[in-house]
């Protein structure tokens, strides 16, 4: 299959040698009811697409059973990990570790999720530095208004987080973000990319002027920031949710358009151009 006949919130690509593999939101009902779980698809080239591969189905033991949102597919210590959010009626949205030996899964849950148990947060993607593992994550809008990203460094077995999270910046402070609800501003969707100058980008999602878009912050200390916003976002109407990848010597980026929750979101690939402090989004 091709990529515009796959059905995909919040794209995120893993790659392993000359395999792509391409895991989001895939519930049909994403939105309400009962969750599922996750499935991932792989490709040699971006263009052919096989699958859908079941990598994680909700079991009768697991804490939630909605909104199993936005999975993230990482390596880390020889393991798989998928990192993905979870909600349950009279539970706070959370996000944690699904761990297997394979990138196609099955996958297992970690002990408990790792973001705050008094928080509604979700979308937490893993950083790497040197021997430890960070996490950056959203507290959610519909608790804190402002939506926040925060950062915490994660404990070994990514079943909880040490020390208490950081607030790296909050929605509003962006010049490209709109409010959303009144004076809510939304955070989704970090991601972190180490650029060729040696600044670290990470890409977020949020509420634009033209709908929902996908902007840039750039860090030259690190992940704990200083973050300056980009004064334009990456790409700016009805798209987002995205990530940067190597493949075959190239840049991409990969979000979901459009962004109507009508099952009408497919997953999107875009060859990139880094700058000193950016990407740009080639034709």
């Amino acid at each position: 299959m091709k990529a515009n006949e796959i059905y995909m919130r919040d794209p995120f690509v893993y790659v392993e040698g000359d395999t792509v593999y391409l895991v989001g939101t895939t519930d049909e009902n994403a939105w309400g009811g009962k969750a599922h779980g996750f499935s991932a698809y792989t490709s040699r080239d971006l263009e052919n697409f096989e699958g859908p591969y079941p990598l994680f189905e909700r079991g009768e033991s697991f804490w939630a059973d909605e909104n199993f949102w936005a999975p993230e597919l990482h390596k880390a210590g020889g393991r798989y990990y998928l990192f993905a959010s979870f909600k349950a009626a009279g539970k706070r949205r959370a996000s944690q570790a699904l761990v297997s030996d394979s990138p196609l899964g099955p996958f297992t849950p970690a002990e408990a999720p790792f973001t705050p148990a008094d928080w509604d947060c979700l979308d937490a993607t893993l950083y790497m530095e040197g021997d430890w593992a960070y996490t950056v994550f959203c507290h959610e809008w519909v608790q804190c208004r402002d939506g926040e990203m925060c950062l915490a460094r994660l404990r070994k077995d990514f079943a909880g987080i040490e020390g208490a999270p950081r607030v790296l910046f909050r929605a509003s402070e962006a010049p490209w973000t709109a409010a959303h609800r009144g004076d809510c501003y939304i955070t989704d969707g970090p991601f972190l990319h180490r650029l060729g100058s040696g600044k670290l980008l990470m890409l977020w999602s949020s509420a634009g002027r033209k709908g929902y878009a996908m902007g840039m912050a750039v860090s030259e200390g690190g992940i704990g920031g200083p973050w300056r916003h980009i004064e334009e976002p990456l790409f700016a109407e009805d798209g987002g949710h995205g990530m940067v990848f190597r493949f075959r010597g190239k840049t991409y980026v990969c979000l979901h358009c459009p962004n109507e929750p009508h099952m009408s979101e497919r997953p999107r690939f875009f060859e990139a151009e880094e700058r000193e402090d950016r990407l740009v989004l080639l034709k």
